[in-house]
């Protein structure tokens, strides 16, 4: 089956929420509300869909112009292992531009599957973690 590749302004957060879920990402899948703040507020997502069915996502805030930052990768799981995730990372660098340095948190069990897609591990970041 053939996979669509395309920037897209606004899945719905049912839609995303249904594809976190399915893709094992921790994210607050039963707070839509919050899902659909995460989603208006992101300025570049980029979606693959199979037959129109929502299976990946790349949400990402930037300025086109020096740093984006890659908020979300999700891929459902049955589609993983496929390359999808490679080429929605592959479509935010190309839409953030060749200026940007991408930049990602990622989750103890994706360690591994980062370096393989390129990228490198940073030791001069820090964070402050979330209230809720």
């Amino acid at each position: 089956m053939a996979i669509e590749y395309a920037r897209e302004a606004a899945p719905s957060p049912v839609e995303v929420a249904g594809l976190f879920r399915r893709s094992g990402i921790r994210r607050p899948v039963d707070d839509l509300d919050r899902i659909g703040r995460m989603i208006a507020n992101a300025n570049l997502i980029v979606c693959a869909r199979s037959a129109g069915r929502l299976i990946g996502i790349a949400r990402a805030l930037t300025d086109f112009s020096y740093c984006c930052y890659l908020s979300d990768l999700a891929v459902d799981r049955e589609f993983q292992r496929r390359g999808i995730g490679r080429e929605l990372i592959r479509r935010v660098r190309e839409a953030a531009g060749p200026e940007c340095t991408l930049l990602l948190l990622a989750a103890p069990e994706a360690r591994e599957y980062y370096p393989r897609v390129g990228f490198e591990p940073i030791p001069n970041g820090w964070t402050r973690h979330r209230e809720h």
